[in-house]
């Protein structure tokens, strides 16, 4: 029977093979098969169905030898599709699991590898080709656990920080992991940028942008209202603009950041939105707004202030003033995210009187949908069943909807889930869900609710991959997230008129 695995590598463009450590297959990617032919598809094959005897050693006699002495990369012949042998540069990595070995086998074609002589030039790109995805695939690995992780630490952080007292005793150190696991939600995007897990990027629905400022500043001001005053003006009748939530709260949450650094205590900070609708062009600082409809949120402070010699900088990436431990990537993701969105970030300054931060989003002059701002009061008594693979992450998002008020169920993979739904006893009213599981991912346990439950409405997490289809997209929630993005978006899809297949 083959183990519960996530193999990341079967969507890669080259051959991927798992294997256990007495030569059996466990895996073997759509590459792989095109290759090697149908004999991967049967139960339980062996390498040795692939394996050439030119190699002088048989596949147990190499595996135990490669693990006395590893190399990264081997060159091995192979029975390949159609008769014949096949030479192929094979990069080996091996794991242990539960006690047991486990290899990696990733191919590209020997020739590229070693350099082909009619096109020495071509082969040496296709070798760092090959580097690059293998790369670019651990990196994938990495961010998808590091994410997991995270999201049970942010969650938890979050939560107790919401029920804490500002005096409370442990409200620092609460704080600090809060800080250090925001720092390593950090080096997960650098990640995820690196790994190139968004190729393209999709039109979202109108939304309102009230919705995501309000809850920005709520977190904030219950970490910090007591040393500071917080204004919250918001436009009502808001125009509605399209935005990728998850990454303009991030932006929104950067810029806060600054504000709340730059006051001492005593000091105020002003958040407020407005519609701006132009007739012709018109320039804030370095942004240039073309005529037409905008959204406007701006971020005033009353702290430090800038300085004119430290503004012209203050969007490059690595640029900080705060020290060697700060990255310098707070404004700069910022305006990167904003960027992305058509828009553009203004910033004014002056020492000892504070900074304005404007940021301003192409908008649609009908005006935003009020009720997706309704995650004032993110207490329900619904039913939610919660799907994931990850123990940790089951807990989380147990202890933070239970916490708020709701009936929660839980399921480790897509079969306990479908076997809890199919009960005539249980009435679900939500069901979140993972999209990367073993044995059953969270797409296809998805068309199973589909099928089953028509009605049933889905949040989908990940921090790797994206959701279903198209549509999705206002039922998603990327991880890392906080304990109130996770229940402002569950009460945002229960609230919704979405079908489950949007």
């Amino acid at each position: 029977m083959k183990p519960d695995f996530v193999f990341i590598l079967e969507n890669a463009a080259w051959p991927a093979l798992l294997l256990d450590g007495s030569g059996t297959i466990l895996r073997a990617n759509p590459a792989a098969v095109k290759i090697f032919g149908p004999v991967l598809e049967g139960e339980a094959p062996l390498l040795s169905a692939i394996w050439s005897a030119e190699n002088g050693l048989t596949p147990e006699q190499f595996l135990t030898q490669w693990g006395h002495s590893p190399a990264g990369a081997v060159a091995l012949k192979f029975l390949v599709k159609g008769g014949g042998t096949g030479a192929l540069l094979i990069s080996i990595c091996s794991f242990a699991k539960d006690g047991e070995k486990f290899f990696i086998f990733q191919a590209a074609p020997e020739a590229a590898a070693a350099g082909d002589a009619k096109n020495p030039v071509q082969a040496g790109s296709l070798a760092q080709k090959q580097k690059l995805d293998c790369a670019l695939q651990l990196a994938r690995t990495v961010s998808l656990d590091f994410n997991n992780a995270l999201t049970s630490i942010i969650g938890h952080t979050s939560l107790l920080l919401g029920k804490a007292e500002p005096g409370h005793p442990w409200r620092h150190s609460l704080l600090e992991v809060e800080k250090s696991a925001e720092r390593a939600a950090e080096i997960s995007n650098d990640l995820a940028a690196f790994s190139n897990q968004e190729i393209e990027s999709r039109r979202s629905a109108p939304g309102n942008l009230n919705a995501v400022t309000s809850r920005c500043a709520d977190y904030f001001r219950n970490v910090h209202g007591a040393t500071i005053t917080w204004q919250l003006q918001l436009e009502k009748g808001l125009f509605a603009a399209r935005f990728d939530e998850a990454k303009l709260q991030q932006a929104l949450t950067k810029v806060l950041e600054n504000a709340v650094e730059a006051v001492t205590d005593g000091g105020q900070i002003t958040v407020q939105t407005r519609n701006l609708e132009l007739t012709e062009s018109a320039q804030d600082r370095n942004v240039q707004l073309a005529a037409g409809a905008y959204v406007c949120l701006e971020i005033a402070d009353n702290g430090a202030g800038i300085g004119p010699e430290v503004l012209p900088r203050i969007f490059e990436p690595f640029f900080t003033t705060k020290g060697r431990n700060h990255r310098g990537l707070g404004l700069a993701l910022a305006y990167g995210i904003v960027s992305n969105h058509g828009g553009g970030v203004a910033v004014s300054g002056q020492p000892g009187v504070g900074t304005s931060v404007r940021i301003y989003l192409p908008a649609e002059t009908q005006l935003a949908d009020e009720s997706a701002g309704a995650g004032d009061n993110l207490h329900g008594t619904e039913t939610v069943l919660v799907v994931d693979d990850e123990t940790i992450l089951l807990t989380m998002m147990e202890t933070i909807l239970t916490e708020y008020g709701y009936k929660v169920l839980t399921a480790g993979s897509g079969q306990k889930a479908l076997a809890i739904l199919a009960r005539d006893d249980t009435n679900v009213n939500l069901v979140v869900t993972d999209l990367v599981m073993p044995s059953m991912s969270g797409r296809e346990l998805v068309e199973h609710i589909r099928q089953l439950k028509p009605a049933t409405r889905i949040l989908c997490t990940s921090g790797y991959v994206m959701p279903p289809d198209k549509r999705a997209d206002a039922a998603f929630l990327r991880k890392p997230f906080t304990s109130m993005e996770f229940l402002a978006k569950v009460r945002q899809v229960i609230m919704s008129n979405l079908a489950v297949d949007g």
